[in-house]
């Protein structure tokens, strides 16, 4: 299955994105009203110039305790993220995400960010495939 068969599959509305100089408090407060794990940091809204995960907070706080929610997302965002398009197949996907270990690719085409796979995503893909090839090949066997 390749990307853009699993964004059509998506019921969301693009990718949330907030700017570089926005507070890690407004950052974790907007993962938390949209329910999500990750955002796109973005000036432009169109380009991915980085990524910032529940983790990424949560590690901080840790280590620093809660005066790094007052700094900006840039300063704690995982720059130049590892991208995909919509051409990759899930298979690709589930390999970049795994060697890179993160849970989240923006989808670029053009230059320009059109989704976000999630590792969630990509195995709900895989395992789409995997149930069709096995109904495929019970098939064979009980036609022959």
């Amino acid at each position: 299955m390749l990307v853009h068969q699993i964004l059509k599959a998506k019921s969301t509305e693009g990718v949330v994105t907030i700017t570089p100089d926005a507070s890690v408090t407004d950052a974790a407060k907007m993962l938390s009203e949209k329910r999500i794990g990750t955002v796109v940091v973005s000036s432009d809204g169109k380009t991915a110039e980085g990524v910032l995960s529940e983790r990424d907070i949560v590690r901080e706080v840790g280590k620093r305790g809660p005066v790094c929610l007052s700094e900006t997302v840039g300063s704690m965002m995982t720059a130049d993220p590892v991208t995909c398009s919509l051409e990759d197949s899930a298979d690709s996907v589930l390999r970049k995400m795994t060697d890179g270990r993160f849970r989240h690719m923006p989808v670029v085409e053009n230059g320009e960010m059109v989704g976000i796979v999630t590792l969630g995503d990509a195995v709900k893909a895989r395992l789409q495939e995997v149930s069709m090839e096995k109904e495929a090949l019970e098939g064979m066997i009980m036609g022959f």
